[in-house]
């Protein structure tokens, strides 16, 4: 109720991103290769962290009111859902790849290897893709209590690496156990035993009560290939790289697996919303399956961290392209402003 209501939704929303996409930048400037945090004293400043914790907390804020503002000042448009979902589905990775530089890559003694990083993102996108297939085919958005608590856990990451310093994360914390083996099973754990057998009971339900948007089994998969095939791609490179990539660009690596899903997942919110069908393979599929047999068969030698810098900057150009004219064209068509409650003046 504090905000003005001349300020429109998608505007928290944006600024929500921008945040959390600033601290990214900021974290990523003091901790490039996640090694920073790997001694004692930390190489990033205590700042950092508590800077960290407010960004999170505010983005988090901001994501949760956006909508409760759109129904307060009548302006909730499909511009507005499909802006909030898609920026979700970036912010996702960017919460994970931030965090990642709290508890350290594996230096021998304590952090976790970067393999680890890779599934545990991969578990976070694939719990925010079954989301989304769960809406595809019920029409609900069911969010589990998981994205709550994730944000909370981050959040008080934070402020205990900010109070305590990161010599909190290299210390067992139960039975031999560090804090982040805690967490990547709890991650795990509900993951499998929970959020994905609510989607499957969810959609269960619905196919009851004969409420299913989509009557066959192959339009109710359909959303999963593309997801699928991105993940088994991107995995196939992680293994089988020659000069075994993940290790050496961890961050740049992980920035373009957060940014691809990104873009697909956004294909299955769109039709989702439009009540159409996603397409099988999508095109981000095609180069990349380009330079993953290019760089699995020893065809980039040395060039293979080149080229996944170059294809890193593409695909997060197209990905930003493709959601500023998906943008532009739903303004135009709702007659309607994306960062203002004011009509457009047709022309």
């Amino acid at each position: 109720q504090i905000v003005p209501l001349w300020i429109a939704p998608n505007l928290l929303t944006f600024s929500g991103f921008v945040m959390i996409l600033f601290n990214y930048f900021l974290i990523s400037f003091y901790d490039w290769d996640y090694t920073a945090s790997g001694t004692s004293p930390g190489l990033v400043p205590t700042w950092v962290w508590l800077f960290s914790a407010f960004t999170t907390f505010c983005a988090y804020a901001l994501d949760s009111i956006d909508g409760k503002h759109a129904r307060r000042t009548q302006s909730s448009t499909p511009l507005g859902e499909l802006f909030d979902h898609g920026l979700d589905s970036w912010a996702t990775s960017i919460f994970v790849l931030s965090f990642f530089s709290v508890c350290s890559r594996d230096n021998g003694k304590t952090g976790v290897s970067v393999y680890t990083m890779y599934i545990y993102l991969s578990i976070v996108l694939f719990n925010f893709m079954c989301s989304h297939w769960e809406k595809y085919n019920t029409g609900v958005l069911f969010l589990p209590w998981g994205y709550d608590i994730s944000q909370v856990v981050l959040i008080a990451a934070y402020l205990l690496t900010g109070a305590v310093g990161v010599e909190v994360w290299q210390k067992p914390f139960l039975f031999g156990y560090y804090i982040t083996d805690a967490l990547v099973i709890l991650l795990i754990g509900f993951s499998l035993f929970l959020s994905f057998p609510q989607t499957l009971y969810n959609i269960h339900r619905a196919h009851l009560k004969k409420t299913l948007k989509n009557d066959s089994l192959y339009e109710g998969l359909l959303p999963l290939v593309s997801p699928l095939l991105l993940f088994l791609l991107l995995t196939v490179w992680v293994v089988l790289s020659p000069g075994n990539i993940l290790a050496k660009q961890p961050r740049l690596f992980l920035w373009m697996v957060g940014v691809a899903f990104s873009n697909v997942i956004c294909k299955v919110i769109i039709c989702q919303m439009s009540s159409t069908q996603p397409e099988l393979f999508h095109w981000f599929l095609f180069p990349l399956a380009l330079v993953v047999y290019a760089a699995i068969s020893g065809l980039l030698g040395w060039t293979e961290e080149a080229v996944l810098a170059v294809f890193t900057v593409l695909v997060t150009a197209a990905h930003v392209h493709y959601g500023v004219c998906v943008g532009r064209q739903l303004s135009e068509h709702l007659n309607i402003y994306i960062f203002s409650l004011k009509k457009r003046v047709q022309e």
